[in-house]
């Protein structure tokens, strides 16, 4: 008879589990759409049960069909699977042994894409204001008016070091670095390359452009050909100035090294995306004694070139060298108001630190009255 009475106990104990409450679903705000999120305030015997099967039914259908489960303790649920501007209905159950206990279920909701994510105001706001400042210093740069950019040696050194290359007599070498033309440091080289060609053009130096990819060969040899065109001398190019090499890494710098030793450029431009061979191509210009300018965004690689050669473009130098060299008005504005950006930031960062030192002396003061 006791053993029959604890049977009914632990029965009945199950069978009365209490189920989730206060079951919400609702679109998920600021979202693309296609998610209805869920939250419930947990079940008073959470600690007794295995955890929270998401029921959900798709009106006008009325077949509820199990669609996920979460642990216990937990809350909250997002259906990334619906339909926008469908109906459903969600139930939430606590489970223990497969035994479900359901709560409420929750309203007909419905989810439906945002066009514009709220909590992102401040990014507008930045958008806004650095397209007026773009705006504003195309418009200055446009009427003539000199905008001042900070010197950049590296960049200053170019017109030397094309004639340096032309009163020797020797060729200029330039490499735009191992990236592909999807890298930005790639395009930004290409860039540089079209000014340094237009100088190369009005000196008739000779030009060794290498590449390790078949796309950028292509890009360099239009960019070089460009820069001719533009400059008066379209037959002063020759289609060797523009050569592919091989697409292996240490295979392309052991024919720069050759064509440095062999050809003895003058000037030797390491300007893109370097790896491992940067100091093996560097130090090979170095010793035969050629004026060297090198440029990129790689970090660990800057600190060999800094050493061998003889200046070096630091992270955004490198893009900001086209419009240094051409002084186009819409790469000077841009850059200008990239600038003007970066200063707001800045004393918009420095003005909080110092109102929150002074709060904090202030607060400070206070316990100390205290």
């Amino acid at each position: 008879m006791l053993y029959t009475q604890i049977n009914l106990i632990f029965i009945t104990f199950i069978v009365y589990l209490s189920p989730p409450t206060n079951l919400k679903a609702y679109d998920r705000p600021n979202d693309a759409g296609s998610n209805i999120s869920l939250q419930w305030v947990i079940s008073v015997d959470d600690s007794l049960i295995d955890g929270y099967a998401i029921l959900r039914c798709a009106l006008p259908d009325t077949t509820i069909q199990k669609i996920g489960s979460v642990n216990r303790s937990v809350n909250f649920f997002q259906d990334d699977k619906v339909t926008d501007d469908s109906a459903y209905i969600y139930i939430v159950a606590a489970v223990k042994d497969n035994e479900f206990f359901y709560s409420r279920p929750s309203d007909i909701v419905r989810c439906y894409p945002q066009i514009f994510h709220i909590g992102r105001i401040n990014v507008l706001v930045w958008i806004a204001i650095f397209t007026l400042l773009v705006v504003y210093f195309v418009a200055v740069a446009k009427t003539g008016k000199k905008l001042f950019i900070r010197k950049i040696p590296g960049l200053a050194a170019v017109e030397e070091a094309v004639g340096r290359a032309t009163e020797m007599g020797k060729p200029i070498l330039y490499v735009p670095g191992l990236g592909d033309i999807d890298y930005t440091a790639t395009i930004a080289s290409m860039n540089i390359l079209g000014e340094v060609a237009k100088k190369i053009a009005l000196y008739d130096t000779p030009l060794i452009v290498t590449n390790c990819w078949s796309v950028t060969f292509s890009v360099a040899k239009e960019v070089v050909k460009e820069a001719f065109t533009i400059q008066g001398r379209s037959e002063k190019f020759k289609d060797d100035y523009v050569r592919y090499l091989t697409e292996d890494q240490f295979g392309f710098a052991a024919a720069i090294d050759g064509i440095i030793l062999r050809e003895k450029p003058a000037t030797n431009f390491f300007i893109g995306r370097f790896w491992a061979e940067s100091l093996i191509i560097a130090e090979t210009g170095a010793y035969a004694g050629a004026f060297q300018i090198a440029g990129t965004d790689a970090i660990n690689q800057l600190p060999f070139f800094v050493t061998a050669c003889d200046y070096t473009l630091i992270g955004e130098e490198l893009y900001a060298a086209s419009a240094y060299l051409s002084r186009e008005p819409l790469l000077l504005g841009s850059l200008k108001a990239q600038d003007s950006g970066k200063l707001i930031v800045l004393v918009i960062l420095v003005g909080f630190t110092l109102i929150s030192f002074i709060l904090k002396l202030n607060l400070l003061s206070l316990l100390k009255v205290e």
